[in-house]
């Protein structure tokens, strides 16, 4: 099985999702047809109609016997005609009934044919001769033993061994599907069609004062498929014609719907991964999963040139950091190769210090950097929630306000406060007051008494490498790394507006529980 799969997908064609709509519409429209050759309906129609004829011409034929034998009585204008009715449906199915084989022949026979019956068939062969011209059904009446008393043929042989007309004698209509005996195909497709080879033979009960007198026996070959599909062509033709012209304009309606936005996009998306802008605007005629498909590329392309362009800047930014320590300690290193041993031992041990500062400092950058990474990589987990408000009295500050949950684990919201309270103590905030409420989101403001942030510093506290305490070993990316883990649960870091010292606001989605 594995193997057929591999040579499948091997030898699968490459398609174009034009083509492949094209043929589904074009499969599902031929499906007619297919039912028409393969399954008989088309076919099984042409038969029951034809057994329906048989059933009329018998009904007719029956009953003119029936009054030549004895004259029927008048229907009185009191009787309930609903009662008397007596309808007979066609019964047989191309499909299902099996196809017996030739009508056997008729039999000689010692006995005479009842005289009543012969005088009546006399009386109704002009009649009979008259249909059988334009039904070309071939018609057997035959008395109450199955002796044939009309027709052209056979007259005066018996042919109560038939089973079908066995069941008429017994006062059972019965319809059955027979070979045609001698059958030649006679064009080349003629072997599609099963009822080419067959006749549907039909025998009805003839009955004088409930009693059986007789029955008639009718044959008939049905309209074979390809006749039937010839003398209906205006209609065939009319209706794939118009099969056509839909499947033509459906398929060009999903073209516009489905297709050609998808090409469009296609070639947008190509378009991006070699670095332009490009997702053209939203089809309006795209199909409501398309026009969203466009509406998320446009988001995505969004995100990438967003995250292209902090990469670049933040790769500026890293070698620029990384750059300073590491210029120090080469310079201090090549002093201390050339000039070592000529320095004292303060000289040394000064150049030594620097040279292990600059290296303390390029850790402490590593790890920060680590942090961002990880914080960036960060992703919601179901049911991490926690209480702010006991989160910062755990932190020895004094806090107020909801005791709301919000949707963040305890361990990076204890991070992100610990951040800014610490901040705020390396500036010389000696209050600092955590303020918790509740609303749509979960907010948690941080505010302290310190010297502030300087109008000028204001836009850029949140700038990776950014800060104003280089000197004492700070790396600007305390804020960064709070705002990339709060990001990553569906928070945000934001700087409030304050006259008297600094204010951050932490915004936190409420917990699932209380969404629900």
């Amino acid at each position: 099985m594995d193997g057929l799969k591999r040579t499948l997908k091997r030898l699968w064609p490459r398609l174009r999702l034009r083509t492949i709509l094209f043929g589904t519409l074009l499969f599902v429209a031929a499906l007619p047809l297919v039912g028409i050759v393969f399954f008989r309906i088309y076919e099984s129609t042409l038969v029951r109609q034809t057994e329906s004829e048989l059933i009329v011409q018998g009904a007719v034929i029956g009953a003119a016997y029936a009054d030549a034998l004895s004259p029927l009585p008048a229907i009185h204008p009191g009787i309930d005609l609903e009662e008397i009715f007596n309808p007979l449906e066609p019964q047989t199915s191309l499909s299902n009934d099996a196809i017996l084989p030739d009508r056997p022949p008729a039999r000689l026979t010692r006995r005479q044919p009842d005289r009543a019956a012969e005088a009546a068939a006399a009386r109704i062969a002009p009649m009979m001769f008259q249909a059988t011209r334009t039904t070309l059904a071939g018609v057997r009446v035959l008395d109450r033993h199955g002796i044939v008393v009309a027709g052209r043929e056979e007259v005066g042989m018996s042919l109560a061994h038939v089973p079908e007309v066995a069941s008429a004698l017994a006062g059972r209509p019965r319809s059955t599907l027979r070979l045609k005996g001698g059958y030649e195909q006679r064009y080349p497709f003629e072997w599609l069609s099963r009822a080419s080879a067959i006749r549907v033979f039909h025998a009805q009960p003839v009955t004088v004062d409930g009693k059986v007198v007789g029955a008639v026996l009718l044959a008939r070959s049905p309209r074979s498929l390809f006749r039937g599909l010839y003398d209906d062509m205006d209609k065939i033709a009319l209706g794939g014609g118009l099969i056509v012209v839909i499947v033509i304009a459906v398929a060009g309606l999903l073209g516009r719907s489905i297709t050609r936005p998808v090409e469009q996009l296609a070639g947008a998306m190509g378009r991006v991964a070699s670095g332009q802008r490009s997702v053209p605007r939203t089809p309006v005629t795209a199909a409501v999963e398309i026009q969203s498909l466009f509406d998320n590329f446009r988001e995505m392309e969004a995100r990438i040139d967003e995250r292209s362009t902090y990469i670049r800047d933040f790769a500026a930014a890293v070698s620029h950091e990384f750059k300073t320590p590491l210029t120090a300690i080469r310079g201090a290193i090549e002093l201390l190769a050339e000039h070592g041993a000529e320095m004292d031992e303060a000289e040394r041990a000064r150049f030594l210090a620097n040279i292990s500062a600059d290296a303390d400092r390029l850790n402490l950058l590593v790890s920060r950097l680590l942090e961002l990474a990880r914080a960036d990589m960060a992703h919601a987990g179901a049911g991490e929630d926690c209480r702010p408000l006991e989160i910062a009295r755990r932190l020895g500050v004094a806090a107020s306000g909801a005791d709301a949950v919000a949707a963040i684990p305890a361990g990076a919201l204890e991070t992100v406060l610990s951040g800014l309270i610490g901040n705020s103590r390396q500036h010389g905030a000696r209050a600092i007051e955590v303020r918790v409420a509740a609303d749509e989101d979960v907010t948690v403001d941080v505010i302290d008494d310190g010297p502030g942030i300087p109008p000028g510093d204001r836009d850029r506290v949140f700038e990776a490498f950014f800060t104003t305490r280089r000197a004492d070993g700070g790396t600007g990316l305390g804020l960064p790394i709070a705002r990339s883990l709060l990001r990553a649960y569906g928070g945000a870091l934001s700087l409030l507006p304050s006259d008297n010292g600094a204010a951050f606001r932490i915004t936190l989605l409420p917990s699932t529980a209380a969404r629900e």
